[in-house]
């Protein structure tokens, strides 16, 4: 077995989006290295490099959706688009020096745990890497999820996922089918009804979707931003706590305000479809909150332009012309666009990480995913996730939990430096945490909203979001307590 022929790294981080670029930023600040970033795609960004197609934006406030150690005083949108979040996740990682410690275009395949030495081996495709510690900032969302329908693979024309767009096909004049409701459709289906010929949505299941109410920030206001960073960090906490009250108390839990949100999101639909047939089509009969809310002021009028049908029958099967529903009608199209969100689950269980004693995570993780604080697992000394499982959110902007999160690494990271080989998580304290996620997910608008989602797992339990404000979480995980690891 070829051996590296450099000396280890303290650190290794894996993922040059989000959270990969708020780890290597904090290491850097902290001192501790030397560490390096290694990245599968062929630009840095994660999901925002990945995902190009039109009307790709962002759903929580810009100003909110930022690191809070690299703000951006001048974001054109209260909803940014896809090209300004990655030019200011390039920027961010220009500014703070990390160019030359990215290895783009370097995938990573597994790591196995060396006892003796107390050093991850690392494989990737450009050969292999030896390191103290390794922080994942891969996340979920990176393995485009497609339905299981019976001849997907006979249609004779283009047909892409939104997470890996091709940009080669014009869809002007063409006949295109898009299956899929979720997040990425809402943003899609405006901007290819402008262009196609007809745009057929093929829907199983209605979304809850509420105004967006999406505007241009003006420039006297990114000028004061510019000039004023107080003004700019409370416009930032106001958004962080008008997402924090009213949305965890109504989308977390049913309750009363679940009920005033669903009549505000039918409120919505209302004003926007007037036809009574059509609006029953696009009312949902599970509790908002249940599956990911959207927001959107341009979808519900996109579906009423004459270029657009609503298809809400069930899909029997694909064919080398299109579609044919389980009612028999048969669509013809010319392109099919597969919105159909990620394998979020299966990303985290393929990872092929060897740990103590040979234990392998999808073995520790046969019974379901589960981490201490979303962030360790017990069996992987000096193993850290970013972003892990059930640390998603439902309500807020995920990046407050990714910067919580680099905080609790660091504290690790540190005590590795006060001469220890390892640290790794006591067992007890991961299956205490644990039960607590359990118990607060029985009676959680996920398991009693009455829908099936991605967030839940083969057994229907729900691995991936947490179950509490992000203030919880924070008081929860931002330091870590050694009393719940162990030294050696």
């Amino acid at each position: 077995m070829t051996e590296p022929a450099s000396a280890p790294l303290a650190v290794l981080i894996v993922g040059a989006g989000f959270s990969g670029l708020a780890m290597a930023i904090r290491c850097r600040q902290a001192g501790i290295g030397p560490f390096q970033v290694i990245e599968k795609g062929d630009g840095l960004g994660g999901t925002w490099h990945d995902n190009t197609y039109p009307g790709a934006a962002c759903d929580i406030p810009s100003h909110l959706y930022s690191l809070s150690f690299a703000p951006k005083a001048d974001w054109s949108r209260m909803y940014a688009p896809q090209p300004e979040i990655l030019a200011y996740l390039r920027e961010t990682a220009e500014r703070n020096g990390l160019l030359p410690l990215i290895r783009l275009g370097t995938t990573f395949m597994g790591a196995a745990w060396d006892e003796a030495r107390a050093l991850w081996r690392v494989e990737t495709d450009r050969g292999p890497i030896l390191t103290r510690a390794i922080v994942s900032g891969m996340g979920g969302l990176h393995h485009p999820a497609y339905p299981d329908i019976p001849g997907r693979g006979a249609f004779k024309g283009p047909a892409f996922h939104t997470a890996a767009w091709d940009h080669s096909v014009d869809l002007a004049g063409k006949r295109v089918g898009i299956i899929g409701t979720g997040a990425s459709a809402i943003q899609v289906v405006p901007e290819l009804a402008k262009v196609a010929a007809h745009l057929t949505l093929f829907q199983r299941t209605p979304p809850w979707i509420m105004p967006k109410h999406d505007h241009a920030i003006p420039e006297i206001t990114r000028s004061r931003y510019r000039r004023l960073p107080l003004v700019r960090r409370l416009e930032r906490a106001r958004l962080f706590w008008l997402h924090e009250v009213r949305a965890f108390l109504g989308f977390t839990k049913v309750s009363k305000l679940t009920g005033q949100a669903e009549a505000l999101a039918r409120r919505h639909l209302a004003k926007a479809v007037r036809d009574k047939d059509l609006r029953a089509k696009l009312t949902p009969d599970y509790r908002l909150g249940c599956k990911r809310v959207l927001i959107s002021d341009e979808y519900y009028p996109t579906l009423q332009r004459p270029n657009v049908t609503l298809e809400t029958d069930g899909i029997a099967r694909i064919t080398e012309a299109g579609l044919t529903t389980e009612a028999g009608r048969i669509h013809d199209l010319d392109v099919i666009v597969y919105a159909t969100g990620f394998d979020v689950t299966g990303t985290f269980t393929r990872m092929n990480l060897v740990g103590r004693d040979g234990l392998r995570l999808k073995d520790a993780w046969s019974d379901g995913m589960g981490a201490y604080q979303g962030i360790s697992v017990a069996g992987f000394p000096n193993y850290f996730m970013l972003l892990g499982p059930n640390s998603g959110l439902g309500h807020n902007s995920v990046v407050s939990m990714i910067e919580i999160q680099v905080q609790h690494v660091l504290d690790c990271l540190t005590a590795l430096r006060t001469g220890r080989r390892a640290i790794e998580v006591r067992p007890e304290a991961q299956t205490r945490f644990l039960d607590r996620i359990r118990s607060r997910m029985a009676d959680s608008i996920w398991q009693a909203g009455g829908c099936r989602s991605w967030y839940l797992d083969a057994s229907g339990r729900n691995t991936t979001l947490w179950p509490d404000s992000v203030m919880a979480y924070r008081r929860s995980a931002r330091r870590a307590r050694m009393t719940d690891y162990r030294l050696s």
